[in-house]
């Protein structure tokens, strides 16, 4: 089996559509674009079996050719697909009032991120309207072990979806790093805040509290706090403001009435 295949039931096969989600998730899991001779020797395939395919979802928007050299990228339109799904849809337009007035408090921006093939990815952003500050581009992602949106939205899930989203990490974690990532989500839980120095950006302190829907986290509300020297809430006070604005959300949050 290829690299990137998934094994499918003989009488379900679709081959066509199986070598475009082949180069899809292939384009997701790459940093830099890749030209289609590394594609097709990732795949194990023939230029002539992925180059139409290439041509086609470029054609359809779904890759493009990366200005600064010959290889392809994946466009955003993946990604506002699945924005458009309306649970996905109301629960941004349930929080962004409350992100609003949680980035007016604090002084700081924040932003909201759903979990998605073992990564947190960054689905609406406030900016604070303050002249110094620091946030994340929507559509920003890394994976859950890496962030703390990541280990908010692990720690509030039951079993058998910690399991799932543990089988999609890339790259594997050791047993000795998944034991510690799942110690460290249990103390998440019992303080239903995350507060933690930035994995990614010196001099930040993420402040991550779960949106819940039904017994588990819907999505995770974050602050990247920056510490400034003029007066403002000092890191414990901004935990508690984000807590506060997440529980606010998840109160909006009314199960099986269809809105999210």
């Amino acid at each position: 089996m290829n690299k990137g295949e998934v094994e499918v039931d003989p009488k379900y096969r679709a081959p066509a559509l199986e070598k475009g989600l082949d180069i899809l998730e292939l384009l997701a899991t790459e940093p830099r674009p890749m030209t289609l001779t590394r594609i097709v020797n990732s795949l194990g395939r023939s230029h002539g079996e992925l180059f139409r395919m290439v041509q086609v979802l470029e054609h359809r928007g779904y890759i493009e050719p990366d200005p600064s050299n010959e290889g392809y990228r994946l466009t955003d339109r993946l990604f506002s697909l699945g924005m458009q799904q309306p649970r996905t849809r109301n629960l941004i337009e349930l929080a962004l009032p409350v992100m609003r007035e949680l980035a007016a408090s604090a002084g700081q921006s924040c932003h909201l991120a759903l979990h998605t093939r073992g990564e947190m990815v960054v689905v609406a952003r406030m900016e604070s309207g303050e002249q110094l500050g620091f946030s994340v581009r929507v559509g920003y992602r890394r994976p859950l072990m890496q962030a703390a949106s990541g280990a908010v939205l692990y720690a509030f899930q039951p079993a058998d979806v910690r399991r799932r989203w543990e089988a999609q990490l890339d790259p594997q974690p050791s047993q000795e790093e998944l034991a510690a990532f799942r110690a460290h989500a249990e103390s998440v839980r019992e303080r239903h805040v995350e507060l933690t120095p930035s994995q990614s950006v010196a001099g930040v302190t993420d402040i991550s509290a779960p949106v819940m829907r039904g017994g588990i986290a819907a999505a995770a509300l974050t602050v990247p706090y920056l510490k400034k020297l003029e007066p403002s809430p000092s890191v414990k006070d901004t935990a508690v403001l984000v807590r506060e604005a997440a529980d606010r959300i998840s109160d909006q949050l009314v199960e099986g009435d269809g809105r999210v």
